[in-house]
C-alpha cells in the first residue's frame, strides 16, 4: 500500500491524539468528514493503523520500579523459546519482549511496584523457568525518552 501525504497527515495526527474526532482531524488535513473517515478506515484494513489504545502512568498506577532484563537460555532449541514465550506472555509485570541478537536471547522490560516485588517476580516466576540460564538485570533511573510516535516520512 502506498501512503500520500495526506494518510501521512492523518497518521501523524492519531499518533499524538487517538481522541480527535473524524471531523477534529478532517478540519486540520483540509478534508471533508466522508474522505478523511474512508481513509481512517483504509489505514485500519491494510494493518497500518494497529489498534487504538490509551497510555497509562505507570508511576501514579503504584509501578514506579522498571527494569531491563538480559535474558539467555540454556539451550538453543524450539521447545526452550516455545516454553519461554510462553510464560513471559502470562506475566502481567512483563510490558515488552523483544528476541535479540548478540550476546542475550531475549530483552524485556518488567515494571514493579518496588525492588521486593521485583526480587519475587524474579525468583518466583522469571529464574523458575527451566529454559532460562541467565538474567541480567538492569534498573531504570530516570527515562530520559519514551514514546510511542513512529517518525513518518
Amino acid at each position: 500500500m502506498t501512503l500520500d501525504s495526506t494518510d501521512l497527515k492523518i497518521l501523524r495526527l492519531i499518533q499524538e491524539n487517538a481522541q480527535l474526532t473524524i471531523k477534529e482531524i478532517a478540519q486540520q488535513i483540509s478534508l471533508s468528514m466522508t474522505p478523511t473517515h474512508d481513509r481512517i478506515k483504509r489505514l485500519e484494513q491494510e494493518g497500518i493503523i494497529e489498534k487504538y489504545v490509551t497510555i497509562l502512568d505507570r508511576k501514579k498506577l503504584g509501578n514506579p520500579l522498571m527494569v531491563y532484563c538480559s535474558i539467555t537460555l540454556d539451550k538453543q532449541r524450539q521447545n526452550h523459546f516455545v516454553e519461554f514465550e510462553e510464560a513471559i506472555r502470562g506475566f502481567p509485570e512483563v510490558i515488552d519482549c523483544c528476541i535479540v541478537s548478540g550476546n542475550y536471547d531475549y530483552l524485556i522490560k518488567v515494571i514493579a511496584k518496588d525492588m521486593e516485588a521485583y526480587n519475587a517476580f524474579y525468583q518466583q516466576k522469571l529464574s523458575s523457568l527451566q529454559s532460562v540460564a541467565h538474567i541480567s538485570s538492569s534498573f531504570v533511573m530516570s527515562v530520559v525518552k519514551s514514546t510511542t510516535v513512529i517518525p513518518l516520512a
